[in-house]
C-alpha cells in the first residue's frame, strides 16, 4: 500500500554560492523558503524534479516535504529548518543580514 503524496518545495544549493536555493512557481530559484512552489502532485512533482536537476546552475535538487504556512512555505522537517538559516557555528551570511535575494 502506497503512502498519500504530502506537499513537497524542490531545494538545491547554487552551484556557484552554495547557497541553499528553492524552485519557485514562475521556475526561477529564490533564496527564501517562503517564495517557493509548494507541489500538491506526485506528478507535476516529479516532473518538476526532472527539469531542475537539468539546470547546471545547481547541484543536489531533491523533493522536500513541507506545509503551508501564514508567509508561505515551511519546513516541516528540522533538518530543513537548519538548512534553509544556513550554517550555525557563527552568525554569518543569512544570520548576519537577513538577506535573502533571488538568485
Amino acid at each position: 500500500m502506497s503512502r498519500p503524496f504530502t506537499p513537497k518545495v524542490i531545494t538545491a544549493n547554487a552551484l556557484l554560492q552554495g547557497d541553499v536555493i528553492y524552485l519557485s512557481e514562475s521556475g526561477t530559484w529564490v533564496r527564501d523558503l517562503h517564495e517557493a512552489a509548494l507541489i500538491f502532485d506526485a506528478v507535476r512533482a516529479e516532473a518538476l524534479l526532472a527539469e531542475a536537476q537539468k539546470d547546471g546552475m545547481v547541484v543536489g535538487a531533491y523533493l522536500t516535504d513541507a506545509a503551508e504556512g501564514k508567509h508561505g512555505p515551511e519546513p516541516t522537517h528540522f533538518r530543513e529548518e537548519f538548512r534553509r538559516t544556513g550554517p550555525s557555528n557563527y552568525p554569518h551570511g543569512k544570520q548576519e543580514t537577513g538577506a535573502r535575494a533571488n538568485v
